[in-house]
């Protein structure tokens, strides 16, 4: 060998191997974007293309909750939206499993929670030839109409930004549903890991403060000088603002009567001297001047107008909101404030520190009569000791329960099981009380229930109608096999609105009637839960209290009288019926 050769061997053996450079690839980036924003929590159904996705995140640390259906999982993400400020993050399938989630976002939006549906998909070229590929589907197109935004990440080195549009759009203004469409083929790509890195995007201040005008602010405060009987109405986006203490010091130092709308109650204690909400007929009525606080002039408050409101005119609204369409939108507001619930309310009390005289005594004495009278009258109704229960004695129950521990979290739905919970059982803490919301649509509540246990570690009762438990019960195995502090009380009547409809003919059961006498408490033991049957409140109340106690998963079947209920609960007038008979 010669000495050039040997010095060549020389060096070739020393030399270091060549390196290969890191990689990353779409699973790892979605993450990894998710991680980098504070999200802690996925709540998905796994499948094709994204099952993957949620083992990757579980083993990097992400929390990951799989539901038995979308449409729960979906419904829990909006709600621990709502509960925490950032957008709660739905993982579906594609097609069928996407069209699942659907309902939530669109819920979501309409509720104003931040969520993100984030969904696997076709390929963008089959797709878009329409030549047939597994579960073929323009999500995209599908989803815009039905959420405040709509993205599609082809690329990974878009996923960070992709993911980055979706959390502002979600958080910031108004809140809502985004849907975040990522085609199979995205996740398999591959990247330089230190491109990938620097691809990624921290959102910073995604929902920045949005200050009233100081003439807004003075047009309202003169608005709110001039009233003989002024009212405050608290809706569910002053709750969801956080912005509690000056809420509180808004009521207290201006003297004014506030009504709370179902997912605002505990804002203030549903017994603080200046609630009207046992007077909330009496209240909408007689007012003369109102501000929306974070509440929205629709179907709820019956539009604003109507005989709900008393005189045609005898209404001046002033508006608290951060979408500036929203004022106008069914009676005139003769003074719009349009930023942030915080903003805005901290702008009033500097006013009202200022000079603020209170409010009228007369007003708050017949508003605390008309109180005093609702509640007395209520009272017998809610002692009852019967077998079979009626809702209110039930009702009057759980109302204990919630009183004693106030710090637990109520999900409710139903017809009769939600109208009447509302007017009875009180909540003293924000955030507490969790229900349909803006469309009053039935099925929330098992994905609700899940999501509060997940986002707040608080012990949860879900009150449920025996139909509106139909829609997500499955979930009872979800939340045995997460074991969370879960107890579901099922209002069961036998049926919809009541278990006593027949079928004219004979031949079937009534359309609105279940099985009777169901024993949905055997559903929970069947998933190692623990199953309870009650036909009294005292028995109500002795089983809630150790389910409570316990944190163990519980279903309690309470057992109500099927003729209970009225038709649609309280909102019978919407549900229009035939005046014709068959010849």
């Amino acid at each position: 060998m010669t000495v050039q050769a040997q010095n060549i061997d020389a060096i070739t053996a020393g030399a270091m191997p060549h390196e290969e450079p890191e990689l990353t690839d779409g699973f790892h980036l979605v993450i990894d974007a998710l991680k980098l924003n504070g999200i802690e929590t996925i709540y998905n159904v796994p499948g094709i293309p994204i099952t993957d996705l949620g083992r990757l995140a579980q083993a990097e640390g992400l929390r990951v909750i799989s539901f038995r259906h979308e449409q729960n999982a979906g419904n829990a993400a909006a709600i621990a939206g709502f509960l925490t400020k950032k957008p709660g993050i739905c993982l579906t399938v594609s097609a069928p499993g996407f069209l699942n989630g659907l309902t939530a976002l669109a819920n979501a939006t309409t509720n104003c929670f931040p969520m993100i549906l984030i969904s696997g998909s076709s390929e963008r070229e089959i797709v878009d030839l329409q030549q047939g590929d597994y579960e073929e589907m323009d999500q995209l197109a599908i989803a815009k109409p039905l959420c405040k935004a709509a993205f599609r990440v082809l690329h990974a080195a878009d996923i960070g930004i992709g993911v980055a549009r979706a959390i502002r759009a979600a958080v910031s203004g108004r809140p809502g549903g985004v849907y975040l469409d990522l085609p199979a083929k995205l996740f398999s790509q591959v990247i330089d890991a230190d491109l990938g890195a620097r691809s990624l995007v921290k959102v910073i201040d995604a929902a920045p403060a949005q200050l009233p005008a100081p003439a807004a602010i003075a047009r309202a405060l003169d608005v709110l000088r001039s009233a003989e009987r002024p009212l405050i109405i608290l809706g569910k986006g002053a709750a969801y603002a956080q912005a509690d203490e000056a809420v509180r010091a808004l009521v207290e130092e201006s003297g004014i009567p506030y009504v709370p709308m179902s997912m605002a109650k505990g804002l203030l204690p549903d017994t603080h001297p200046l609630s009207a909400g046992a007077a909330r007929s009496t209240a909408l009525k007689d007012s003369d001047v109102v501000l929306l606080v974070g509440a929205r002039l629709n179907w709820l408050l019956s539009h604003g107008k109507g005989k709900t409101w008393g005189e045609p005119g005898s209404k001046r609204f002033i508006q608290i909101d951060i979408e500036p369409r929203e004022m106008d939108s069914n009676v005139e507001i003769v003074a719009p404030v349009v930023g942030d619930i915080g903003s805005c309310v901290e702008a009033l009390l500097d006013g009202i520190r200022k000079d603020w005289k209170g409010a009228p005594s007369n007003w708050l004495e017949t508003l605390r009569g008309k109180r005093e009278a609702n509640i007395a009258k209520m009272a017998p109704k809610l002692m009852k000791n019967s077998s079979p229960m009626c809702f209110h004695s039930a009702l009057g129950a759980l109302r204990t329960v919630i009183k004693e521990r106030p710090d637990a979290i109520l999900v409710n739905e139903g017809a009769n099981t939600l109208d009447l919970a509302r007017g009875i059982i009180d909540m003293y803490q924000p955030r507490k009380r969790l229900d349909v919301g803006t469309w009053g649509v039935m099925g929330i509540g098992m994905g609700f229930a899940v999501a509060a246990a997940v986002e707040t570690g608080k012990p949860v009762l879900a009150v449920e109608g025996d139909s509106a438990f139909g829609f997500s019960g499955m979930e009872v195995e979800t939340i045995c096999r997460y074991e969370l502090p879960v107890c579901i009380v099922i209002f069961n009547n036998n049926g919809i609105y009541r278990g006593t409809d027949t079928d004219p003919t004979g031949r079937d059961p009534g359309t609105t009637v279940f099985v009777k006498n169901s024993r949905y408490d055997k559903m929970m033991e069947a998933f190692g839960g623990v199953g309870v049957n009650v036909t009294t409140p005292d028995e109500l109340k002795r089983a809630v209290d150790e389910a409570m106690n316990s944190g163990k998963p519980t279903l309690i079947n309470a057992e109500i009288d099927p003729a209970a209920g009225s038709e649609s609960g309280n909102i019978g007038s919407l549900n229009p019926q035939s005046t014709l008979k068959k010849k």
